[in-house]
């Protein structure tokens, strides 16, 4: 069989080597692309006779599954597959795996960062220092003891609650299955929302979860509460989250997704709200969380080409 990977997901050329060699002691031809390219027919091109393909988070839409008839396979570099046309994928019965788990302490991580860097304004600190300032009247929160909210209690989600209990934190969590988790306290939506000094999201794109924070909930915060969004960016109404920072209905938010991949463009409504850290999607982005992924995408192949698949998404 023939499997591309159609973009490089951070794996080196030594790596590369050592996979084509195992895959090739298996009967199968290994191919890379060391540069991503997001135009799909030069993607249709790289695919051109794969059974398999491995991509990140460059969409895959219907056109690009019926112009690769050989392909039965995709491993996805990815906790998501939003991305994905999934429908065309289950007509023409094509697996999809995804790299459940990759990511999970890199996001959880940075989760805790982005509310550091809120609470004890970390970005505007520097800023003024650069600009020969003082810290004249800055005051920072402190996250002890602070109730924080988890919307999505997926593995991230309670990696984040474990990180937080090492700081004195109340936890409440909302998710489709209540779950049984010490020192995890589910509630419904309208509860977290009231009582939650901190509300993160880490829940998948789904139809239901599609503007999930909006006007009504951002008027459910307390004032002084702050939103973390590291999920995906259409969770969040970006214009409700600019409207409700603009009017202090919250005190602050850091968010790492938008409705499309950074760079964005120079009207996007959120460049222009106050209080807000916005980072260009790097949550999942780290050394550690990147040799996990080539480990996991590669392992999904294997899998299922000894017709064990694993992580299916379909």
């Amino acid at each position: 069989m023939k499997i591309s990977i159609l973009e490089p997901i951070g794996i080196s050329t030594c790596k590369f080597n050592q996979l084509k060699q195992d895959f090739e002691k298996l009967g199968h031809d290994l191919f890379f692309f060391s540069e991503r390219n997001d135009n799909e027919t030069e993607l249709i091109k790289r695919a051109e006779g794969a059974d398999a393909i491995v991509v990140s988070n460059i969409p895959i839409s219907a056109n690009f599954i019926a112009n690769c008839p050989n392909l039965t396979m995709i491993s996805v570099a990815f906790t998501g597959v939003d991305h994905i046309d999934m429908q065309a994928c289950n007509e023409r019965d094509i697996l999809v795996s995804n790299a459940a788990g990759f990511s999970t302490e890199s996001v959880a991580e940075l989760t805790l960062g982005m509310i550091l860097s809120l609470y004890r304004k970390i970005v505007g600190g520097d800023a003024i220092t650069r600009f020969g300032g003082n810290r004249g009247t800055f005051l920072g929160t402190e996250l002890n003891g602070k109730c924080l909210g988890i919307i999505g209690a997926g593995d991230i989600g309670l990696r984040v609650a474990q990180i937080a209990k090492v700081f004195n934190c109340r936890v409440l969590a909302h998710s489709r299955t209540v779950k049984q988790i010490d020192g995890v306290e589910f509630v419904d939506k309208a509860t977290l929302l009231k009582e939650a000094d901190i509300v993160s999201l880490h829940t998948p794109l789904t139809p239901e979860t599609k503007g999930l924070m909006g006007r009504e909930e951002f008027k459910a915060m307390k004032e002084t509460a702050i939103l973390i969004n590291t999920a995906r960016g259409p969770v969040v109404d970006s214009e409700a989250l600019c409207k409700a920072l603009e009017d202090g209905e919250i005190a602050g938010a850091a968010v790492d997704v938008y409705e499309k991949e950074p760079p964005l463009e120079k009207e996007h409504i959120l460049l222009t709200a106050p209080n807000l850290i916005m980072l260009p999607h790097l949550a999942f982005a780290s050394h550690e969380s990147f040799d996990k992924r080539i480990d996991i995408v590669m392992d999904n192949i294997k899998l299922w080409l000894e017709g064990k698949p694993r992580n299916i998404m379909n």
